[in-house]
């Protein structure tokens, strides 16, 4: 990788021709993307909990249930791509600290119904502002029509993850 731009490093010829088969990181979707999630994360964790007290986690399940306030946390696994373990942790350190309401779904005794609370809200209000300021800054290199196609392909390779990951 280069250390200044933190891409990968390019090898050179005879440096593969002894390693065999290498990808070419400049070019391996998955890598990109891997690479780019991680460090959007990575700085977002650092910048919410600094100036919010939130974690990256913790954002993505409070936009979440602001979108789709009462849903379970299967739900929640489900949109977000967490296994249950990590996101029911999360879950009751959202609870205990006064950000979520978690209620016996009515409809059906096994699930839990999962809402932000009035506190959770207002962290809400202010880690929104945040995050739209950092998507725009993120997607300034882009004008409008780019940032449409971009969102068109990511959203196709979103919706093709069966793909890969087995699911039906």
């Amino acid at each position: 990788m280069s250390e200044k731009s933190g891409t990968p490093r390019k090898a050179q010829p005879r440096e593969a021709e002894r390693q065999g088969l290498t990808l070419d990181l400049d070019r391996y979707v998955p890598a990109f993307i891997t690479f780019i999630a991680n460090k959007l994360s990575n700085s977002a964790t650092a910048f919410y909990q600094r100036n919010f007290g939130v974690n990256v986690t913790e954002w993505r399940i409070m936009s979440l249930l602001a979108i789709e306030p009462g849903i379970p946390a299967s739900r929640i696994c489900s949109v977000i791509g967490f296994d249950k373990g990590p996101v029911s942790r999360t879950l009751a350190l959202m609870k205990g600290r006064g950000l979520i309401a978690i209620r016996n779904d009515p409809e059906d005794g096994r699930s839990h119904s999962i809402s932000l609370t009035a506190k959770g809200r207002a962290t809400h209000d202010k880690v929104i502002i945040a995050a739209l300021e950092r998507e725009r800054r993120l997607l300034a290199c882009l004008d409008k029509d780019e940032r449409e196609v971009l969102i068109t392909l990511l959203r196709r390779i979103h919706d093709n993850l069966d793909a890969v990951t087995g699911a039906s």
